[in-house]
């Protein structure tokens, strides 16, 4: 086997073990989900486990989109969960039309609480356990908290604002990245193995298309549907490990995806197009072939156009639609294609001779077939000469078939030239319905004649 071959094999196995891994991550991915969430991984020390959620101790209240403040959890009620109740009342009243008052503090001594109040209406209650969380006490902490608040309610100008909102988006974001990392270490492992397996996939099935068709196109389409259908399996399965429902998905996409196609509809026929040229192969790479105004050899057929290089050096790239609906002329879609020379030759010459002599010039010319044989017939009857057509057979591609037909023209005009037969120009004659006398045409007489 050679060294190329052993690169491709080797490709191919590490595809299909990127397959398999896939396959298996799939299938035992929802059941490690599924024990973790019921409780059957046990840890080896008895300590209760904490999730994510649980191990926010503290979180941030905002106010305008900015963090202002922290504040962890009382009874039942989480950082996040009484952090996201404190912003929200100060929101509704961010809200309103009316122009803020000052945050009032009111402190009660006998339950050592505190309040802080907007507007006449307790936004927060800072409690013992605040208290305890900062390390202060429970009057000086109310102040500390109002303090920042009635800074915050002070209108900032832009470029605050702008940070602000900027740093709060990034904090809920580093938050949803820890909160779902799991999930996204295992996207992007089922991505990782999608793309080793579509590369393994996509060789191995260009390997088995050239070894099955013989035509490069078809190969190439092959190994490109392979190697898109393995990713879209491949980004399916990551949607599914992060929680994210296709068929929903697409169901949502529904009336959008509508639209989308009426925008793409020119794109969308052209991909189409190319698909069924590839199946249907009126042509392949290489082939000279006439699509309506143009004319060359084709380079390249892709799945949205198709490349032809004209006979002077350009390239010209068809969309698939137009070469779809156009008239497709394949000049090498048989190795041979018949060439013809017209000759014009005396009516007073021997046909049968200079069919003789116009056969024996064109038989040692290079790349004419001898089978089928050349032939000459009489074409036309024409004025002043009788036109003989000569059919021969030669290479079809354009080089070869120009090349071996102006050879074959020149030497039938040496050979007939060579053996007296006259190829006669056109013949006019000229017919004057009042000739004057013939004697005007004569130079010493009539009107002509010099002056005594």
């Amino acid at each position: 086997m050679t060294g190329m071959g052993r690169r491709w094999s080797r490709q191919v196995q590490w595809g299909l073990w990127g397959m398999l891994l896939s396959f298996l991550c799939v299938v035992m991915w929802p059941g490690v989900l599924a024990a973790q969430n019921n409780g059957a991984i046990a840890e080896p020390a008895p300590a209760a486990t904490t999730t994510m959620q649980e191990a926010v101790f503290f979180a941030d209240v905002l106010v305008r989109g900015q963090p202002v403040l922290q504040v962890g959890s009382v009874g039942e009620l989480s950082a996040t969960e009484r952090a996201q109740q404190i912003s929200r009342r100060i929101a509704g009243l961010v809200q309103q039309p009316q122009p803020l008052d000052a945050v009032q503090v009111r402190y009660d001594r006998s339950r050592n609480l505190a309040t802080l109040q907007l507007n006449n209406r307790v936004i927060m209650t800072v409690t013992p356990q605040d208290a305890l969380d900062f390390d202060t006490t429970v009057e000086a902490l109310a102040q500390e908290w109002a303090q920042k608040l009635n800074a915050s309610f002070e209108q900032p100008n832009l470029v605050i604002e702008v940070a602000g909102r900027l740093e709060g988006t990034l904090v809920q974001l580093r938050r949803g990245i820890l909160n779902n990392l799991s999930s996204m270490i295992g996207a992007l492992l089922v991505l990782l193995l999608t793309w080793l397996a579509a590369k393994g996939v996509s060789r191995g099935s260009y390997l088995w298309a050239e070894k099955t068709e013989g035509d490069r196109a078809t190969e190439i389409l092959i190994s490109r549907l392979s190697y898109g259908a393995v990713w879209f399996i491949g980004c399916v399965i990551a949607l599914g490990v992060l929680g994210l429902n296709f068929a929903a998905l697409l169901g949502t996409l529904g009336l959008t995806s509508v639209a989308i196609g009426f925008g793409l509809k020119d794109i969308l026929s052209n991909y189409l197009s190319g698909l069924i040229l590839l199946a249907a192969r009126p042509f392949r790479i290489g082939d000279e072939v006439v699509i309506d105004q143009y004319e060359g050899r084709v380079v390249q057929v892709q799945l949205r156009v198709t490349t032809v290089q004209t006979y002077d050096g350009r390239q010209v790239y068809i969309p698939n639609q137009e070469v779809f609906q156009s008239s497709i002329t394949n000049n090498t879609a048989s190795p041979v294609r018949r060439s013809s020379v017209l000759v014009g030759i005396d009516y007073e010459a021997d046909l049968r001779q200079a069919k003789t002599e116009i056969l024996t010039a064109i038989a040692p010319v290079d790349g004419i077939e001898a089978d089928p044989p050349p032939i000459v017939l009489v074409q036309e009857l024409a004025a002043s000469t009788v036109n003989l057509e000569v059919l021969f057979w030669v290479n079809s591609r354009r080089k070869s078939f120009l090349q071996v037909t102006s050879e074959a023209r020149q030497a039938i005009k040496e050979r007939l030239e060579a053996a007296g037969i006259e190829m006669p120009t056109d013949i006019y004659t000229l017919n004057f319905r009042n000739p004057p006398p013939f004697e005007s045409f004569h130079p010493g007489s009539g009107a002509n004649a010099p002056p005594s």
